[in-house]
């Protein structure tokens, strides 16, 4: 009698997507508007654009920027679009929020130009674990693309996965 050990994972067509593959490395930054604010509490236009003028945007060359205020302050919206007017030319994606949000919407970004193809009618993994600041949306947005092209979609590692999909 043969006692070979077969590895049936490595033989089998599982495919794992580790998201944090596709983790950009660039610097991420959260920048608080309230010290631009009168009292960190009133947006006075003239003021306001004074501050943004004379701000060194070069130094967010190729980051993620979340922008966000501290205070209790009423912003208008108009206020986090005129800074985007000044960050856009230097800034890989500008959000309104925090960390978390900012993450999300990378990811997005990342997963709309995901090409799925590869993964077409093949069961798969979706890698769990991460070591790095994946946010929980991007594995939701993964799943209900690959919902449709996979054959079948788990979540875990390939020894102990927990099943999520399974076409018809």
């Amino acid at each position: 009698m043969d006692n070979l050990i077969v590895n049936r994972v490595a033989n089998s067509k599982l495919v794992t997507i580790d998201l944090e593959d596709y983790y950009p490395p660039e610097k991420r930054v959260v920048i608080d508007i309230k010290n631009w604010l009168f009292e960190g509490l009133i947006l006075r236009e003239k003021e306001f654009r004074k501050h943004i003028k004379a701000n060194n945007w070069e130094q967010y060359q190729s980051q993620y920027v979340a922008l966000f205020c501290s205070t209790d302050a009423i912003i208008p919206g108009w206020a986090y679009m005129l800074i985007t007017t000044a960050l856009q030319p230097y800034a890989n994606r500008i959000v309104v929020g925090n960390l978390e949000q900012l993450e999300t919407a990378i990811y997005q970004d990342i997963i709309d130009d995901l090409d799925v193809t590869p993964y077409q009618d093949k069961p798969v993994i979706i890698k769990g674990c991460a070591n790095k600041p994946v946010p929980p949306n991007a594995y939701i947005q993964l799943t209900a693309k690959l919902m449709q092209t996979a054959k079948s979609i788990m979540y875990g590692e390939a020894c102990s996965s927990v099943p999520l999909f399974k076409r018809k």
